[in-house]
């Protein structure tokens, strides 16, 4: 199998490189990244230089047999424009790219972000309304393109395609880039466990997986006959008291209305990097049930969602990194600042 993964050098990306350079059934990896990392995973795999906004996706594509479609921009946050062309447009462009290369398998990273508001009490499958939140521009990128992939799959019969609904995911080699991404320059590595207490908001119930994982839930996807949307988490669904026990911190319990516009002002500030939008998305996800992948895929997590997050957590506390361009860990902050909080591509 020939398998292309697009944003090879990301969080999933590089945990989803690796395990197909241990898959013999895999001959060949091709990674394509805006940026080519100098990360060698193995024999297998050869990068190339693409935005898929703009790059000949078809040419890459030609001769294989799966394409995996990872790549997504979280920033800027303050140009939603530059975020939809390449995430919005950018997949329109890798399923037609897909589409005449002939490719008989498209798996696509969705998100839990691409559900609209649901039940926390207890878990929705796969069928539950995919339209997300739109005043958080990932949500309304991530529900735009599972409305493309509808009439893209009505229109192409033939292809095998996946969509991927993964919590939020986490490993310790992505952690310094996580940080830029959500919390800017100005958090301390140190302050992370040194917290002294966790908002207990209502609605806050986090679900997460690690990235070797979820990396493994793709590799199995591309190995079986799976079809349509399939949610991935790990046990249990967290809480602020959870979250709380990882820091050795306190809860305290907090309006919805005050968090938001304690964010939105720093957001205005220019202080962090995330918009009042995502806090208001995640507090609106559902609980997913995730039986599809364990059955139809035979997944099984090898890390629960407590010590996903205490391996993030240690991952920030000690600047953690790895040598692709996207989770390279910045020893100084002032790259950061100089492209703007917020408006790092």
């Amino acid at each position: 199998m020939r398998v292309v993964v697009v944003g090879g050098s990301g969080n999933v990306g590089t945990s989803l490189v690796a395990a197909l350079e241990r898959d013999p059934g895999v001959t060949e990896v091709v990674g394509l990244a805006r940026r080519v990392p100098t990360w060698k995973p193995g024999t297998k795999t050869t990068w190339r230089p693409a935005d898929v906004a703009e790059a000949d996706l078809a040419g890459s594509f030609a001769g294989a047999d799966a394409v995996v479609h990872l790549a997504w921009l979280m920033q800027p946050t303050r140009d939603p424009v530059a975020t939809w062309r390449a995430n919005a447009l950018g997949s329109a462009r890798v399923f037609r790219a897909a589409a005449e290369a002939k490719v008989t398998t498209l798996v696509y990273a969705s998100s839990i972000g691409a559900y609209s508001p649901g039940p926390k009490d207890r878990a929705v499958d796969e069928s539950w309304p995919a339209h997300g939140w739109p005043n958080a521009a990932y949500a309304r990128e991530k529900a735009y393109v599972e409305r493309l992939l509808d009439s893209f799959e009505r229109d192409h019969p033939d292809m095998r395609v996946v969509r991927m609904r993964p919590g939020f995911i986490f490993k310790r080699e992505a952690a310094s880039h996580q940080r830029r991404l959500f919390a800017g320059p100005f958090l301390p590595n140190k302050l992370i466990g040194a917290l002294p207490f966790v908002p207990d908001l209502p609605g806050m119930r986090l679900q997460v997986v690690h990235a070797d994982d979820a990396a493994e839930a793709y590799r199995l996807a591309l190995t079986s006959d799976v079809k349509g949307a399939v949610n991935l988490a790990a046990d249990p669904v967290l809480g602020a008291a959870d979250l709380a026990s990882l820091l050795d911190a306190r809860t305290v319990r907090m309006p919805a209305w005050l968090a938001r516009t304690a964010l939105s002002a720093a957001w205005r500030a220019r202080l962090v990097p995330a918009s009042p939008g995502m806090l208001e998305m995640l507090l609106g996800l559902p609980v997913m049930d995730v039986t599809k992948a364990r059955t139809e895929l035979g997944w099984q997590p090898r890390h629960n969602a407590l010590a996903t997050v205490r391996e993030l957590i240690e991952g920030l506390y000690g600047g953690a990194g790895m040598d692709t361009p996207p989770l390279e860990a910045h020893p100084s902050r002032v790259s950061e600042l100089s492209t703007g909080v917020g408006r790092r591509p």
